[in-house]
């Protein structure tokens, strides 16, 4: 019997982990955790989502992070089990390298958020493995600090949770990271600030999908739709004929459509697969393929991202416009 899907929030705040199976050590080989952090660094570009914290132990991870469009399963399943296909390849190995599906506890204030931010960013202290949170390279500690130039940390948005100046908030930061090492027993010593930084207001992108104080989404308003639905309403919207998308045609037009499609449906509009395959007269794995295929353009291509969050728009406001004609001609009928 197939495993039920786990609903997130689009822009929900969650605190994700997992253990591999075994208790194995598979980080204490850094050129896994390295393997590791690429992965993530892949998939947060393929799929969009904020990071605040993370941090990889000698047999689990953790990242708190902001979903976006895509799912928190989707995105999971490409980080995990494509990292659990390349390091069975490379090891020779059969069977589950995770112990199972990973956890997701939903952040639901600020004061959480701190207190997991900083959890997180401890885990290698309260763990023996150093003495400061900076000497410890898996985690997204020194990205908050400002000593790291490629962070997978998305820096301005963490910091913003303990002040609106990058001095400021970090001063707060190492503060909370003082608090909690003094009551674990760990000593009160975290090591400098750089005050070689400039001080800034810090900036985040006002357009992202958040959750509010009453637990909305402020993300789009998806409509649950048939996929005979979806289909019709997406052509619509890309101005094309269903037929054409449902045809033979190879070309790269065709195929670019049929990816932003098939994309948009399952990602975000929870559409399965199989069924849009049935109506396009594909098989399921063809649509499945369009899914994959354009989660590694969008991660390059610009262009395609912006068409694809204007495709998911288009179809909010289609749908919300359609489905109150019907409603509007069965009460009139």
């Amino acid at each position: 019997m197939p495993r039920l899907r786990r609903e997130t929030i689009e822009g929900g705040l969650y605190h994700v982990y997992n253990r591999f199976a075994r208790g194995e050590e598979v980080f204490a080989d850094p050129g896994e955790a390295i393997g590791f952090i690429d992965r993530l660094h892949e998939t947060k570009a393929r799929d969009g989502f904020s990071v605040f914290a993370w941090a990889l132990m000698s047999n689990h991870f953790h990242v708190a992070l902001r979903t976006s469009a895509v799912p928190l399963s989707r995105t999971m399943h490409y980080l995990q089990n494509g990292f659990s296909r390349s390091f069975n390849r490379r090891w020779r190995r059969t069977g589950p390298l995770w112990q199972s599906r990973y956890k997701a506890k939903l952040i639901h204030d600020q004061e959480y958020l701190v207190r997991i931010v900083t959890h997180i960013h401890l885990n290698p202290v309260r763990a023996g493995l150093v003495e400061q949170p900076a000497d410890y390279v898996f985690s997204g500690h020194r990205e908050l600090m400002g000593k790291i130039r490629s962070p997978l940390c998305d820096v301005d948005e963490a910091l913003m949770v303990f002040g609106e100046t990058t001095k400021a908030a970090r001063r707060s930061y190492a503060s909370d990271l003082k608090q909690a090492m003094k009551e674990d027993g760990l000593g009160d010593s975290v090591d400098a600030l750089p005050w070689w930084k400039r001080d800034r207001q810090l900036e985040v992108d006002p357009d992202l999908p958040y959750v509010d104080v009453l637990g909305r989404s402020t993300g789009l308003e998806r409509k649950s739709l048939r996929a005979d639905q979806f289909i019709a309403l997406a052509c619509e919207c890309l101005g094309v004929d269903p037929a054409d998308v449902a045809s033979r045609r190879q070309d790269s037009a065709t195929a670019r459509l049929r990816r932003l499609i098939a994309s948009c449906g399952v990602e975000r509009w929870d559409q399965r697969a199989g069924h849009l395959a049935a109506l396009l007269k594909k098989h399921s794995v063809v649509v499945s393929r369009w899914v994959n295929e354009a989660g590694k353009i969008r991660s390059d291509d610009e262009e395609f991202a912006a068409d694809l969050d204007s495709l998911d728009r288009a179809l909010s406001t289609k749908a919300i416009e359609r489905l109150e004609e019907l409603r509007t001609a069965e009460r009139q009928s």
